[in-house]
């Protein structure tokens, strides 16, 4: 997928380019800085001590030498102050010119560390934030391959209000689900020791919409495809094909695969991921997925992510794929 969040040492990573999170000087230092110069060998320094240092939210590129990734593009993130001192922009500057360098260079990948999350002192959250902001921006307008690169789980970090709003989302509704189960085998026990008649109602969840179906269109497209639907949905929204598989974080080669093959079986997460591209309410969501031969169940974290964000009225794919994450699920796109 375009854009993906992934756990591995940088230094590792085979990309086209690699990010460097680099002091003004660009001559080595701590953290992910002093890991790609080891990395990369004696060589980087010597390149690096010709490019006079570099500004801050500015980028200059090298060689990879030792490294898996044939360049190294430097980039100086903001010092956190108290976040008035112009920080996210400065952060976001890191982000848009390094992928402004990257594709300058006619470059197909490049894989990125949380910049600025470390030695500089920027609340990882933040941080996190104004980096899926930039990129998710750039990756709208340009085709590209980017990692976020995260080394370990204390290196990643959604807002705590977010977290846990989601996570009292999953409480809620696996509490809800096993409840009514508990009810449900209650009222069978009840009914085997009584020949009495015995009745009981359980109300919906007040977090499941109406539907908003009318039986009319439910019948008219039984016989769509997967592929036929969307096809269908991206015109009724008005939206070009670039922007349908931009906006899922999708490949274009997977998008004309499905385009080209009316009988096409994408994966849940791609299936998803196109529901929250076209803005699809639940019921239209499931639709679709049921095209797919998939469904939403309340005993999947992932899905029940999924309908936290669609009843938020949240489409944006690199926000969603931030949370999944965090929760140790699949991401949209796949």
């Amino acid at each position: 997928m375009p854009f993906e969040i992934i756990r591995n040492d940088i230094t590792k990573v085979h990309a086209d380019a690699i990010v460097n999170a680099a002091n003004s000087s660009l001559l080595g230092g701590g953290g992910v800085d002093g890991a790609i110069h080891r990395a990369a060998g004696p060589e980087l320094l010597v390149e690096c001590r010709t490019l006079g240092g570099c500004k801050t939210g500015q980028a200059k590129i090298t060689k990879g030498y030792k490294l898996p990734a044939k360049y190294v593009i430097h980039t100086v993130g903001p010092v956190w102050n108290d976040g008035n001192s112009n920080e996210e922009q400065l952060l976001r500057d890191c982000y848009k010119n390094s992928l402004t360098l990257a594709k300058e260079y006619n470059l197909e990948t490049i894989a990125f560390p949380l910049i600025s999350a470390g030695a500089f002192g920027y609340p990882k959250d933040k941080a996190l934030k104004a980096a899926i902001s930039a990129i998710g921006d750039f990756l709208l307008k340009n085709e590209m391959t980017v990692y976020l690169v995260i080394y370990d789980k204390t290196a990643f970090m959604l807002s705590e209000k977010l977290f846990s709003s989601i996570t009292q989302y999953i409480d809620d509704r696996y509490i809800e689900e096993h409840h009514i189960q508990r009810e449900y085998r209650f009222e069978e026990e009840k009914q085997d020791y009584s020949s009495n008649t015995v009745s009981f109602s359980v109300e919906a969840s007040p977090l499941v919409k109406k539907q908003k179906r009318s039986l009319h269109d439910v019948v008219k497209n039984m016989d769509e495809t997967f592929s036929q639907m969307l096809m269908r949905l991206i015109d009724e929204k008005g939206m070009t094909d670039a922007e349908a598989y931009k906006r899922a974080n999708i490949d274009r080669k997977l998008f004309s695969k499905i385009r080209n093959n009316l009988s096409y079986k994408p994966s849940k997460p791609t299936a998803i991921a196109f529901a929250i591209a076209l803005e699809l309410n639940l019921d239209e969501t499931k639709d679709l997925l049921l095209k797919a031969g998939f469904a939403l169940s309340n005993s999947s974290k992932f899905d029940i992510i999924i309908e936290y964000f669609i009843e938020d009225g949240n489409y944006n794919i690199f926000e969603i794929n931030e949370a999944l994450f965090a929760f140790e699920q699949n991401l949209l796109g796949i």
